[in-house]
């Protein structure tokens, strides 16, 4: 998107946003903008300034929190949960649910797994019987 400075021939001055410079172009031959104020289409570009952004600097402040400590009683009690079932269990990502499924069924050797599934795909599992449960939190190996 592009932002111009436009006037009319009342000088009337107002702004408009346009797709691109051409699309500006096109929409001024077509008679498409006009001045709100007067309704006029003969429209120019006013002058203006150009948009710079300033350049800043990123100074580390005592208020950036550390996200990798846990604040609270509960946060460390997830914490010791997450790396008590990473520790615990195979990580299968998105072959969650054919793996729970397979194991479910004997087909795979019994484990615990974790991974993701959709919850149409966790409620079809509880369906037929695979005892699954949804985890407070996201898989490292899936975290960016």
């Amino acid at each position: 998107m592009i932002r111009y400075d436009l006037r009319c021939e009342n000088n009337h001055e107002f702004d408009g946003w346009f797709r691109s410079s051409d699309g500006f172009e096109k929409m001024l031959a077509a008679g498409q903008i006009s001045c709100a104020q007067c309704g006029s289409t003969r429209i120019a570009k006013a002058l203006m300034a150009p948009s710079v952004g300033k350049e800043r600097k990123k100074q580390p402040t005592a208020a950036t929190p550390d996200l990798s400590k846990t604040d609270t009683p509960a946060e460390a009690a997830l914490e010791k949960l997450r790396q008590h079932i990473e520790a615990n269990s195979d990580y299968v990502g998105n072959k969650f649910v054919d793996e729970a499924r397979a194991i479910h069924e004997g087909r795979s050797p019994s484990r615990a797994i974790h991974g993701e599934a959709g919850a149409a795909d966790a409620r079809k599992l509880l369906d037929e019987g695979v005892p699954v449960a949804p985890l407070p939190f996201i898989p490292r190996q899936k975290a960016n």
